[in-house]
């Protein structure tokens, strides 16, 4: 939830607004240029010469329009000015300035072909960051984040903007690097600042100095929605109820009947078991809204109160509304032929005729290694995480996405023009032989430049969702490693998927039918490589630990080749914030009302048994719940 501090106007500052009527000769993109000069034509070409010496005169007196609230006047100056030069700079900016408001489809073209022209400007790159940021594309944003800062390597803000993106894309620790950055390049300590990276703090389990961190920019500013809002999050995530309801009093102060405010206070009476105040609440946000309805998140937050209250038919009904939502808003859906695809190219690469010839990273004693907890999302892999970091030896890293960086990079890091998985052929070659540790050299240098590995700890986790997609190249770099392998009955899992909101694998969640088919294509691979290549696994389930938690975690520990510790066994009492949908689960003591909690949803899951079944098959389970002769 990070602050956005936006860079200064290149020209002026006002209402932007667009002239009356449309002219034909415009292009349909809304930018105001005609159609051969239009920003989407030439997006990437070099600049053209200026038709006339007095373009720069006329650019500043468009701006000096602009900076008076002249807009019209403004507009059509900056509109002269790139009829005789497509490519003038500061009339590229001041048409975005106006644009930005009024047409934002418009004004993105238009700083789109602002930073194809002029790469190195800097204040057009941390703008196009900012929008593709607000706007949810975190890859794209990612790549113009990371040239603000080769742009300007000394400047606060490309660094505040690197933190935010690398905070959003769940990479905290590097988040966190960049912040303090600005913090030192900053002329002083800005209150944005401060929140953002209390905020980074605080998804890292941080509490203490995020929390101080939150009182020093309320202190600085407190006027601020967003910090007393994060502040309350904090609060309700490490459980301190009273708090974190009267940040919230605060933040409805500074905003009064803000949605944000109103959906963080539904959630802490949830967390508080207060059902019919959180409805209540939910229900005066529909009130505010002009077509009475609720977003996504207020729905899906909905649904989970029904859940919790016994009311399931409404609560299924609310999670389908809820992701029908999502679909439409977000635009996005199952990525199944991306999907299908690597698991065909997964299959096809690791196969035991060629692991036979294929080397195996070795070991590098001196530090401390990966336990891999795979398991899909809603598995129970949280539950185990906090339970094996009781242990003195084991340190909890959370959602590590080295694994998934690797096989971004292994192409380069191999020297090959193949990608992943073909890439590994290269093993083969006499000079790379020894190329996989230098993978798994670089997932440790990455593990100890994040921080997780604690002095004196001789493992730590990493439990990425959907890890075991890549369980081969695990096997590979980290072959002594232990996989601890999450199981709980799919149709518990496919269920808990579909009332939450995640984005892991490949947008599967955003149908319940996606994720049927997702989580089963994924059995299906996961049995293939325990089927083709020795691995250091072991499966174990999520009904066990609730059945037996003790012999579970013996169990756990024993695979791994630690003594057992009663610490495990007081997994709530952990006060590390688990960054993931079950951060409120993993506070309180072993219970068992999820388990088989699809029981109550027969009706509604119909439609998806036949897609899980040969999984339930393999793994053991039934609708009822295990199997007599359970695998």
């Amino acid at each position: 939830m990070a602050e956005e501090e936006v860079g200064a106007a290149p020209a002026g500052s006002g209402e932007g607004g667009q002239a009356q009527g449309a002219d034909p000769r415009l292009c349909a993109c809304g930018s105001g240029l005609r159609p051969m000069r239009c920003c989407a034509q030439d997006v990437g070409l070099k600049q053209p010469p200026p038709a006339a010496r007095h373009v720069a005169p006329m650019a500043e007196q468009a701006a000096k329009a602009f900076a008076e609230g002249k807009v019209d006047l403004a507009t059509t100056l900056v509109l002269d000015v790139l009829e005789l030069a497509p490519g003038q700079a500061q009339a590229l900016k001041l048409l975005y300035q106006i644009r930005k408001s009024a047409v934002p489809r418009a004004a993105e073209v238009l700083i789109r072909r602002v930073v194809a022209l002029y790469p190195n400007d800097f204040w057009a790159t941390n703008e196009l960051t900012l929008l593709l940021l607000n706007r949810g594309a975190l890859a794209e944003a990612e790549i113009h984040a990371r040239n603000a800062v080769r742009i300007a390597p000394e400047n606060a803000q490309s660094h505040h903007l690197m933190g935010m993106i690398m905070t959003e894309i769940n990479r905290p620790q590097i988040g966190e690097y960049h912040y303090r950055r600005a913090i030192e390049l900053a002329s002083q300590r800005g209150p944005v600042l401060l929140a953002n990276l209390a905020w980074n703090l605080k998804n890292q389990g941080k509490m203490a100095e995020a929390r101080s961190l939150y009182e020093e920019s309320l202190a600085l500013d407190p006027t601020i929605l967003q910090t007393a809002l994060g502040w309350a999050r904090l609060e309700e995530a490490d459980r301190n109820f009273t708090a974190a309801a009267g940040l919230l009093d605060q933040a409805e102060t500074l905003s009064p009947g803000n949605q944000s405010v109103l959906l963080s206070r539904a959630v802490l009476h949830g967390r508080t078991r207060d059902y019919e105040p959180a409805l209540a609440v939910l229900d005066s946000i529909a009130a505010q809204r002009r077509d009475g309805v609720l977003g996504p998140s207020e729905l899906l937050e909905k649904g989970r109160l029904f859940d919790q209250m016994g009311r399931y038919e409404d609560a299924f009904k609310a999670f389908v509304e809820g992701k029908r939502l999502v679909r439409e808003v977000s635009g996005a859906s199952y990525l199944e032929r991306e999907a299908s695809g690597l698991a065909g190219r997964l299959k096809g690469f690791f196969t035991a005729k060629r692991l036979a010839i294929t080397p195996r990273a070795g070991v590098r004693s001196q530090s401390a290694q990966p336990i891999f907890i795979v398991g899909f999302p809603r598995s129970g892999t949280t539950l185990v995480e906090q339970t094996l970091s009781g242990h003195p030896q084991i340190a909890a890293a959370d959602e590590l996405p080295f694994i998934a960086d690797i096989t971004g990079m292994m192409p380069r890091m191999l020297n090959s023009p193949l990608t992943y998985p073909d890439a590994l052929a290269e093993l083969w070659m006499g000079d790379q032989r020894e190329g996989l540790d230098n993978l798994r050299d670089y997932y440790l240098q990455r593990a100890r430049q994040a921080g997780v590995i604690e002095p004196g700890a001789r493992w730590f986790t990493d439990k990425m969702p959907l890890n075991e997609t890549h369980l081969g190249l695990i096997g590979l770099i980290f072959p002594a490693a232990p996989i601890i392998h999450v199981l709980r009955h799919p149709l518990d899992v496919v269920l808990s998927v579909f009332s939450n909101q995640l984005t892991h694998g490949f947008y599967c969640a955003y149908s319940l039918e996606s994720a049927a088919r997702h989580y089963a294509l994924i059995s299906d691979l996961v049995a293939h490589y325990r089927g083709e290549m020795a691995l250091r696994y072991l499966p174990i389930r999520y009904e066990d630990i609730v059945e037996n938690q003790e012999a579970s975690v013996r169990r756990m520990l024993d695979f791994i080749g630690e003594d057992f510790d009663v610490n495990c066994l007081r997994f709530h009492e952990n006060k590390r914030y688990a960054r993931t949908a079950s951060y409120a689960q993993v506070t309180e003591k072993l219970y068992d009302r999820s388990r088989f909690r699809h029981r109550r949803y027969l009706k509604e899951l119909a439609p998806i048994i036949p897609i899980l079944q040969p999984a339930m098959d393999r793994l053991g389970y039934d609708v009822e719940g295990f199997l007599e002769a359970a695998a």
